[in-house]
């Protein structure tokens, strides 16, 4: 399938690469159909990926693997909150938060209150909110992105 995308042009995407939301993400429930991609031109993973929207080429958000930054990350979230997500695993799950970055990078942060659920196996995925108070909206990561780019 080929998609357009604010950020990479026109890509082709495989079929069996789009996650479905079936309830959207928050903000934007009639969204429901994604694909995540990265920059493959930089030649080096940074760890920051775009979950971009298929229906609108417009809309994609930078997400992140959070134990990158928080390696203690570990939320806990009631089972019918993931029904949307299918059958989830230890081995078919993956768990992305979005990245905020403003103009002034020091102030980068990950939202890990709002994650997402993902089912690699299934291709569906949901976004809870983790309610238990542990995890900001806005954990700042600059520095430990810093620190990760100089190997400590």
């Amino acid at each position: 399938m080929k998609i357009r995308t604010k950020i990479f042009g026109e890509i082709e995407v495989a079929d069996d690469k789009i996650i479905t939301f079936e309830n959207g993400i928050i903000g934007f429930p009639q969204l429901k159909q994604f694909a995540l991609l990265h920059d493959e031109e930089k030649g080096t993973d940074t760890g920051i990926r775009f979950l971009q929207s298929v229906e609108e080429p417009g809309f994609a958000m930078p997400v992140m693997d959070p134990l990158l930054v928080k390696p203690d990350y570990d939320p806990e979230v009631n089972d019918e909150l993931l029904t949307g997500a299918g059958h989830i695993t230890p081995e078919n799950i993956l768990v992305l938060v979005t990245v905020s970055v403003p103009s002034d990078l020091t102030k980068m942060s990950v939202n890990l209150q709002g994650p997402f659920i993902i089912n690699v196996e299934e291709h569906k995925a949901c976004q809870v909110i983790v309610e238990n108070g542990r995890y900001p909206v806005k954990y700042p990561i600059y520095e430990a992105l810093k620190a990760g780019k100089a190997g400590e």
